[in-house]
C-alpha cells in the first residue's frame, strides 16, 4: 500500500491529500507560529454520542448538508516566484555528475546550486469555527503561502492571514475579516465509535464543494509519521483538495478535520484520515490565545510492550509504556522513574501503549502534578510527576505583530525562517551529531529564506552567530533579536565539518 505525500500550497497541491512528517519517540513539547491574542473562540459544542441521535437523514442527506455546507470554505494559496536550492526542486539538480554533464546552469551560492521556482498555486479546504472569521485547516495547505484567499459558500472571496500553525499535528488557524459567519458546531470526538455515519465536505480537485458519505472505519490510527497522531479513519471519499475540510456526523457536528488518504492511485480508495475535533480544538485554542502550542513533557523515551519484551520483563500483559531512557534532570528523572519501568496508569487513566501515553502527556499543561503507577521489578510503584515543558523548537526572528500575523517587513531580527531546537539525545541520534559538537540544531529552514540560499538546512548545528558562541536554542534566539545588521556571520557544523556562512537579508528576495 502506498502512502501519499502532502497536499500543500506548492507544486504538489493538486495531487495529494496529505503527507509524511518524521516523528520521534520522546514525549516532548511542540511549538507553533505567529499569533498573540487574548481572543478566545466561543465555539459551539454538542457532546452527545452519535449513536444517541435520532438522525433526521431518512432517505436524504440534504438537511444535514444544508446546515454544514456554509461552514466549509475553499482555500486558495499562492506562493510567489523565488530562488530555491536546486536540491529542493529535484535531487538530480544538486548532483555533481549532473552538473558536470549539463553544465552549472543553476548558479552557485555558498557552494550550493539554486534554481528559479515559478509562482505556485494550490488549494484545499477549511472550516469556519467562529462567527468573527477564524478558520481551521491543515498546516500543509497553507505552509509556504504568500497569499491566502478564502471562498465562502455565498460566493464571497476574502483574504486570510495565518494566525498560527502546528506542524506536529498538521493543523493551522487562519482568519478573515468578516462578521456573522456560519460557524460549525463541534462534537466530542472521544465519543465517536466505529460504525458511526459521517459525511466529508470539502473542495476536491477544485471542482467545487462536494459531499461524500461513509462511516467511521477505525479509531486511533497513527500511520502518517506526524509527531502527534490519533486519526479517525473513514471510508467517505477524500480526494486531493479535501485537506482541511470537515468530517461531520449524522447531526452535522464536526467530528474531525480531513487530512490524509492512503492510496495507490492518488485518489480515494476508501481509506481516509481526519484529525479528531477534540485535538483540533485544543491546538486551535492555544494558537489563538497564545500564538503557540505548549505540550507536556516527561523527559523519557518510551516504547510499546511487545510479546518478546513482556517475556523478558516478566509482564503478564502487553499494556503500558516501557521506559527505554530517562533524560537526566528531566521531570521523570526528578520523580524517580528508571529505565525498564513500565508506566501502567497515568493521571488516573490506564495506559494502553506508548502512543497513548504520549498523547495524554501532551494535553497536560506544564507545571501540573500528575500521579502515575509504574511496574518495577514486579512491584507497583506510585510516583508523582511534575509535568515539564521541553525547550523545543523555536523560530528565529519571527516578528510577531499585534494583529497576530507575522510579516517579513516587521522582523527586527535575523535568520528569518530558521527553526532551531536544543541538541538532546534523540536529536543527536537522528542527525548523527557527535557528542563534541555544541550549539543549536537547525530543525527547519524556509526554502525562500536567505538562510536557505546561504546553505543552511535541517540537521546543521549553529555553533556561533557573529563571533558569539551558541550553546543552545535560547542563545540562538537572543543573538538574532533586534540586530543592527541584516548580514549575519554564522559558524555551522554539518556532516562535512564546521564552516562559516554569511546570511545576507538586505536584498529584495521576499518581494520577488
Amino acid at each position: 500500500m502506498q502512502l501519499l505525500n502532502h497536499s500543500n500550497a506548492r507544486r504538489r497541491a493538486m495531487f495529494f491529500a496529505a503527507g509524511l512528517i518524521a516523528a520521534g519517540s520522546l514525549v516532548w513539547a511542540a511549538s507553533a507560529l505567529n499569533a498573540k491574542s487574548d481572543h478566545v473562540i466561543p465555539v459551539r459544542v454538542d457532546d452527545k454520542p452519535i449513536a444517541a441521535i435520532n438522525s433526521p437523514l431518512g432517505a436524504s442527506y440534504a438537511p444535514i448538508v444544508k446546515r454544514v455546507a456554509p461552514s466549509v470554505v475553499k482555500v486558495l494559496v499562492t506562493e510567489r516566484a523565488k530562488n530555491v536550492p536546486a536540491a529542493d526542486m529535484s535531487p538530480f539538480l544538486d548532483n555533481p555528475a549532473f552538473r558536470e554533464f549539463f553544465g552549472d546552469q543553476f548558479g552557485q551560492q555558498s557552494g550550493r546550486g539554486t534554481i528559479r521556482q515559478p509562482a505556485q498555486e494550490g488549494l484545499g479546504s477549511g472550516v469556519i469555527v467562529s462567527a468573527d472569521g477564524y478558520i481551521l485547516t491543515n498546516n500543509h495547505v497553507v505552509h509556504g503561502a504568500d497569499i491566502i484567499k478564502v471562498s465562502l459558500n455565498d460566493g464571497r472571496e476574502l483574504t486570510a492571514k495565518v494566525v498560527g500553525t502546528d506542524p506536529q499535528t498538521d493543523l493551522a488557524v487562519i482568519k478573515v475579516d468578516a462578521k456573522e459567519l456560519p460557524a460549525v458546531t463541534f462534537t466530542d470526538s472521544d465519543k465517536v465509535e466505529v460504525g458511526d455515519r459521517v459525511l466529508a465536505v470539502g473542495n476536491p480537485f477544485g471542482i467545487g464543494q462536494t459531499v461524500t458519505s461513509g462511516m467511521v472505519s477505525g479509531l486511533g490510527r497513527a500511520t502518517l509519521g506526524l509527531d502527534y497522531e490519533d486519526f479517525i479513519q473513514t471510508d467517505a471519499a477524500i480526494n486531493p483538495g479535501n485537506s482541511g475540510g470537515a468530517l461531520v456526523d449524522a447531526d452535522g457536528r464536526l467530528v474531525g478535520i480531513n487530512t490524509a488518504i492512503l492510496s495507490r492511485s492518488g485518489g480515494s480508495q476508501g481509506i481516509g484520515f481526519a484529525i479528531p475535533a477534540n485535538l483540533a480544538r485544543n491546538v486551535m485554542d492555544q494558537l489563538v490565545t497564545s500564538g503557540k502550542v505548549v505540550r507536556g513533557y516527561l523527559g523519557v523515551s518510551i516504547q510499546d510492550v511487545t510479546p518478546a519484551l513482556a517475556d523478558q520483563f516478566n509482564l503478564e500483559t502487553h499494556e503500558g509504556a516501557l521506559v527505554a531512557e530517562v533524560v537526566p534532570n528531566g521531570p521523570a528523572a526528578k520523580a524517580g522513574l528508571k529505565d525498564g519501568d513500565v508506566i501502567k496508569n497515568f493521571d488516573g487513566k490506564a495506559v494502553t501503549d506508548a502512543r497513548h501515553l504520549k498523547l495524554t502527556v501532551a494535553t497536560i499543561a506544564p507545571g501540573a502534578k500528575v500521579p502515575a503507577e509504574v511496574l518495577r521489578d514486579g512491584q507497583t510503584v506510585t510516583v508523582d510527576l511534575k509535568i515539564g515543558e521541553r525547550p523545543g523548537e523555536r523560530t528565529l526572528a519571527r516578528g510577531d505583530r499585534d494583529d497576530g500575523a507575522a510579516s517579513p517587513d516587521d522582523d527586527t531580527g535575523t535568520l528569518n525562517g530558521v527553526g532551531v531546537g536544543d541538541l538532546d539525545t534523540q536529536a543527536r541520534s537522528e542527525f548523527d551529531v557527535p557528542g563534541r559538537v555544541r550549539g543549536a540544531l537547525v530543525t527547519s529552514v524556509d526554502p525562500s529564506s536567505a538562510a536557505a540560499a546561504a546553505g543552511l538546512q535541517p540537521g546543521d548545528v549553529i555553533q556561533e552567530i557573529n563571533h558569539h558562541p551558541v550553546k543552545n536554542a535560547d542563545d540562538a534566539v537572543k543573538l538574532t533579536e533586534k540586530t543592527d545588521s541584516k548580514k549575519t556571520l554564522v559558524r555551522v557544523w554539518s556532516q562535512n565539518g564546521s564552516h562559516f556562512v554569511v546570511v545576507d537579508e538586505t536584498g529584495s528576495e521576499k518581494a520577488s
